[in-house]
C-alpha cells in the first residue's frame, strides 16, 4: 500500500477518522441556518484555508462555539474528537479553558478591562469547511481560535492530513490546567541528560525567537527565518544575526544530530517529537511512529535556544527529514507557550494534493459522480470513436 507521494512508510489512509469526520460534518452543517452555512462553508481554493495563524483576528471565517445550540455543540465536539486522539482532545479542552483564566489576568494586569472578554473567550473557536464534504471528494475543515489551530485536509475522501497542528497555553501552567506541560518536561529532561559538549551543539543561540521559526507559512520552505518581532511588540524583538542563528534549514538543520546521541537519549528525542504527533487519530499517529522509528539517527536533529531553566525564555525543536515540532516559550518571561508540529511535505495536504491531481485520470474520484449525470456520447466521445473504428474481432 503506497500513497500518491510514493512514501511507503506513510499511507495517509485513516478510513475510520475520515468517515467520522464526514458523517459528523453532514450532521453539523445540516443543522445550520442559511446564514451560518454561508459563513462556515467556503470553496476549497479560498485563500483563507491556508491562513492557519491561531492568534485572535477580526476577519476569521467560520462559526464560533458560542453561536451553537446545545445539540450543535455536541456535534462540534464530536467532530473535534474525530480529528484528535483522546489525549489530544483533552489538551484542546484544557487550552480552551485557560481562556477564562487569561481573561481575568488581563482585565487587571494588562488593564484590558471589559475588552478582554471580546477576545479571551473559551467559546471563541471557529469551525469552518472548505470544499464539498462528500464521498470521493477533496475537502477540508478547521478549528481555529486563540492557541488552537487544527487543520484537516481529506484528499479524494481517501487520504487525510492533519497539519499544521498548533496549540498554545497562557498562563503556563494555570493551576490544574497544564496542556503543554508534559512536552516541556520531556524537552528539559532531554537537555539535562546531554553531556556539556552535546548541550553546546544543541544550544544554537542564546536568544529565543518570539514565535515559530517557520512562522505561519502554508508550506515550510528550504530555509525559514523567524520574524523580527512578535505581533509588532518591540520588547520581543530580535535582529538579523539572531534570525540567521535561529534559522531552520530542511537539508541541514542546526543543532545536535541524532547520530551523536546515545540510544536512550535518541529514544527520548523521538518520543518528544511523537508526543506532539500523537495528538491526532491513532490511525495516522501509528503511521508517523513507524516513520520516525525507522528513520536513521542522522536524520533527526534536536535544537534549543534561549535560557536553559524553566523561569527563562526558551525555544526548542525536533526535526526529521519529513517532520518538525517547534515549541516556543519566549513571550511573557517564559509564561506563554506556542507549539506546532508540521509535515514538511504535506502541510494542508500540499504534496498529496499535487500528486492526486496529477495522477487522477478522472475516472475515479469525484469526477465520476458528475459523469453519472452526462450521456456517454459526451463524456466518452473519443473512446467510442476509437472503438467504432477498430476492426471487428474475428
Amino acid at each position: 500500500m503506497t500513497t500518491p507521494t510514493g512514501n511507503g512508510a506513510m499511507t495517509f489512509r485513516a478510513p475510520d477518522a475520515i468517515r467520522d469526520m464526514l458523517f459528523t460534518t453532514w450532521s453539523l452543517l445540516g443543522s445550520f441556518t442559511a446564514d451560518q452555512k454561508s459563513r462556515a462553508h467556503n470553496p476549497f481554493d479560498d485563500p483563507r484555508r491556508i491562513d492557519w495563524d491561531f492568534i485572535p483576528k477580526p476577519d476569521r471565517t467560520g462559526i464560533p462555539l458560542s453561536e451553537l445550540d446545545r445539540h450543535q455543540k455536541v456535534l462540534a465536539h464530536s467532530l473535534l474528537k474525530a480529528g484528535l486522539s483522546m489525549r489530544g482532545y483533552s489538551q484542546a479542552l484544557a487550552v480552551m479553558a485557560t481562556e477564562n483564566i487569561l481573561r481575568e489576568v488581563e482585565v487587571i494586569d494588562r488593564k484590558f478591562g471589559v475588552w478582554a472578554a471580546d477576545f479571551r473567550d473559551p467559546e471563541a473557536y471557529l469551525f469552518s469547511w472548505f470544499g464539498r464534504p462528500a464521498f470521493e471528494d477533496t475537502w477540508g475543515w478547521r478549528v481555529i481560535g486563540h492557541h488552537i489551530g487544527f487543520n484537516y485536509t481529506i484528499v479524494g475522501q481517501e487520504f487525510l492530513t492533519v497539519t499544521p497542528m498548533a496549540m498554545g497555553a497562557q498562563p503556563f501552567p494555570a493551576g490544574v490546567l497544564d496542556p503543554m506541560g508534559a512536552s516541556q518536561r520531556m524537552a528539559f529532561e532531554l537537555m539535562g541528560r546531554l553531556s556539556a559538549e552535546q548541550r553546546a551543539a544543541a544550544h544554537i543561540h542564546d536568544k529565543a525567537p518570539a514565535d515559530f521559526t517557520t512562522r505561519q507559512v502554508a508550506k515550510v520552505g528550504d530555509i525559514e527565518l523567524p520574524d523580527h518581532v512578535d505581533l509588532g511588540i518591540a520588547a520581543y524583538g530580535i535582529d538579523d544575526d539572531d534570525r540567521w542563528a535561529l534559522r531552520f534549514e530542511k537539508a541541514a538543520p542546526t543543532g545536535l544530530n541524532g547520530a551523536e546521541m546515545n540510544a536512550d537519549d535518541l529514544a527520548l528525542a523521538r518520543e518528544l517529537l511523537l508526543y506532539f504527533v500523537e495528538t491526532v487519530p491513532e490511525e495516522l499517529s501509528q503511521q508517523y511512529r513507524r516513520l520516525v522509528e525507522a528513520e536513521s539517527p542522522e536524520r533527526l536533529t534536536f535544537a534549543w535556544a534561549g535560557g536553559t531553566t524553566r523561569d527563562t525564555s526558551y525555544y526548542f525543536r525536533v526535526s526529521t527529514s519529513s517532520l518538525l515540532a517547534e515549541s516556543d516559550n519566549a513571550v511573557a518571561a517564559g509564561n506563554h507557550i506556542h507549539s506546532v508540529w508540521r509535515d514538511l511535505d504535506n502541510d494542508l495536504g500540499h504534496d498529496l494534493l499535487l500528486s492526486h491531481y496529477a495522477a487522477n485520470d478522472h475516472r475515479w474520484g469525484s469526477e465520476h459522480l458528475r459523469r453519472r449525470l452526462v450521456n456517454s456520447v459526451d463524456t466518452d466521445a473519443d473512446f467510442i470513436a476509437e472503438r467504432r473504428a477498430a476492426p471487428s474481432p474475428e
